[in-house]
């Protein structure tokens, strides 16, 4: 007998369209439309991007803090951080003051725009007290591999001629030296922790200009000094600040946030498996563990979805229960139906449309795609099975 009476909704943002909580609740609405007594547990999931420090804040019984800081385009910006555990905890989440949706989509640069900002965000948390910073990466629109981030922290970045490098991706071919005397003290007495995929790496053919620089507006030649910098900046990285037991071309996490990864760890910061360090928050096992289904959503279900996004974790773990897993995307490409865990997976477009309109009715698409796929999933628990046909079954209910 199929029970759906506890229903998990744990989705992942909808990249400039929806966030995670926004997705849950659509995700709800659709389910109560089929099952308006169910009991439904809404678990909006970061995954270190965009709302990251909101949803934290907001689990672990935080709060955020507002300020201001440079943003990638070098302008004031108001963004936040949050603080957790009483204070001694801060989040800093890198989309919240260098990502792609702070670009508007005529000035996206990758060679130009800077992380500055997350240095000034750090230098803040540290302002507060904190001595543990969670740095949770995802959505940049950013490739200079965290070198805005030292800037801001203290350190400078020397040409040949002794000059300050300007800020952007695309001067670190020029990079010479880095003089560390000026990097705040303080980051010797603190715990830094930064949440990324472990799949990104900074340089070679996986390199993180060469897979993302596209998406944040790179040309191909772009692309190429991009990647010229990386490595320039891993070596230098390497030799300036005495960098040990890491290799920052290839070390996993060290592209994460175009290679922000890369550039904390040479401050000594512990790259971590974004999961690992973000859904302790969340008590996301047990409440799998309660759930007669579970419902996932990105905006993309792919190859790549395995490879550290949340669908492909939420089906990872769901699978530890033996829950079955039903996945929600705006797009099914290459791999969809191939995601270890995922039962079952639906598209939220029901005819094509331009994508623009898509992104304005994304909740509204999604909450009528739940609606059609729970409707299936009721009529396939009522349909009798060949044995109950051939009568040596009774026939199944839903309850």
């Amino acid at each position: 007998m199929l029970s759906l009476s506890r229903i998990a909704i744990a989705p992942s943002g909808f990249k400039e369209s929806l966030s995670a909580q926004a997705a849950a609740e659509a995700i709800a609405a659709g389910v109560r439309r089929v099952l308006p007594d169910a009991e439904v547990d809404l678990i909006p999931l970061v995954d270190g991007g965009e709302g990251t420090a909101r949803a934290l804040a907001t689990a672990g019984g935080g709060r955020l803090v507002a300020l201001s800081a440079t943003g990638p385009l070098g302008e004031v910006i108001g963004t936040h951080f949050a603080l957790l555990d009483s204070g001694r905890t801060a989040v800093v989440e890198m989309a919240a003051v260098a990502g792609l949706s702070l670009v508007p989509a005529r000035l996206r640069d990758p060679g130009a725009t800077t992380t500055y900002g997350v240095g000034e965000l750090i230098r803040a948390a540290l302002d507060t007290g904190a001595r543990r910073i969670v740095v949770g990466c995802g959505d940049s629109g950013t490739s200079d591999g965290g070198a805005g981030a030292l800037q801001a922290l203290g350190a400078r970045l020397l040409d040949p001629d002794g000059f300050e490098l300007p800020q952007g991706g695309g001067e670190l071919v020029r990079l010479h030296r880095i003089d560390p005397t000026g990097l705040d003290p303080r980051l010797a007495g603190t715990e830094i922790l930064v949440a990324c995929n472990p799949y990104n790496v900074l340089c070679g053919e996986r390199g993180v200009a060469r897979v993302f620089g596209p998406q944040k507006g790179a040309t191909p030649a772009q692309v190429e000094r991009l990647s010229e910098g990386l490595e320039r900046w891993a070596y230098v990285l390497t030799r300036d600040l005495r960098v040990r037991g890491t290799d920052l071309r290839s070390a996993a996490g060290t592209g994460a946030s175009g290679g922000l990864g890369a550039g904390l760890a040479a401050l000594g910061a512990r790259l971590r498996p974004r999961f690992e360090v973000l859904l302790d928050h969340l008590d996301l096992d047990a409440r799998l563990a309660r759930a007669d289904l579970v419902l996932t959503a990105e905006g993309a279900l792919d190859e790549q979805t395995q490879r550290g996004k949340v669908p492909g974790e939420v089906a990872r773990r769901a699978k530890l229960y033996d829950r079955p897993v039903l996945a929600l995307a705006g797009t099914l490409g290459k791999g969809a139906h191939d995601v270890p865990g995922v039962d079952a997976c639906h598209g939220i477009l029901p005819a094509p449309m331009a994508l623009a309109e898509a992104l304005l009715r994304a909740a509204e698409l999604l909450t009528d795609a739940t609606e059609r796929a729970l409707r299936m999933i009721v009529l396939g628990a009522r349909l009798p099975t060949q044995a109950e046909v051939s009568g040596t079954q009774r026939p199944s209910t839903v309850r």
